[in-house]
């Protein structure tokens, strides 16, 4: 009998030893991080030396940006109708009074296909009407003013 008391106290005390589980998965983010140094956006309000109201970034200056805009030599105004079949219409600005002008069409590699226009050109907006040649396929070229020593390049679509 004496031995079965001493069985039970003994199935009765408390466990010494405790587990306890800690959760130490370390958060990944997915979210790339960009470091650079940029510039925050900052519209100054109420300027009143500039001509606008906003201003685009507090750190640019307004004399460069003009001065950019007087020296540009040429400005493609529109190009249509786009998609083309037949017959191409190009506005054109021209700053500088007979300057030398060239209108190429070249293909995706950079191939010259037909040269439209080589002439000398007179200051002011002018419109010029092509008809496109008969071996031109179906496709996208791109159509590049060259003026001076400046040139600009626009996508057109031919049916």
């Amino acid at each position: 009998m004496v031995l079965l008391c001493s069985l039970s106290s003994l199935a009765q005390q408390p466990d010494s030893i405790r587990v306890s589980f800690k959760n130490k998965t370390k958060k990944v983010s997915r979210i790339p991080e960009i470091k650079a140094n940029i510039q925050p956006y900052k519209p100054l309000y109420n300027t009143f030396g500039g001509s606008s109201m906003f201003n685009t970034y507090s750190g640019t200056s307004k004399s460069t940006s003009l001065s950019t805009s007087k020296d540009k030599l040429l400005t493609i105004v529109k190009i249509y109708p786009n998609p083309v079949e037949d017959q191409l219409n190009i506005i054109l600005s021209i700053a500088k009074d007979g300057t030398q002008t060239t209108i190429k069409i070249i293909d995706l590699l950079g191939n010259e296909v037909v040269t439209l226009s080589n002439e000398r050109l007179n200051a002011g907006e002018q419109t010029k009407t092509f008809a496109l040649p008969s071996r031109l396929n179906a496709g996208i070229y791109f159509l590049r003013v060259v003026s001076g020593s400046e040139s600009q390049v626009k996508r057109i679509s031919v049916l």
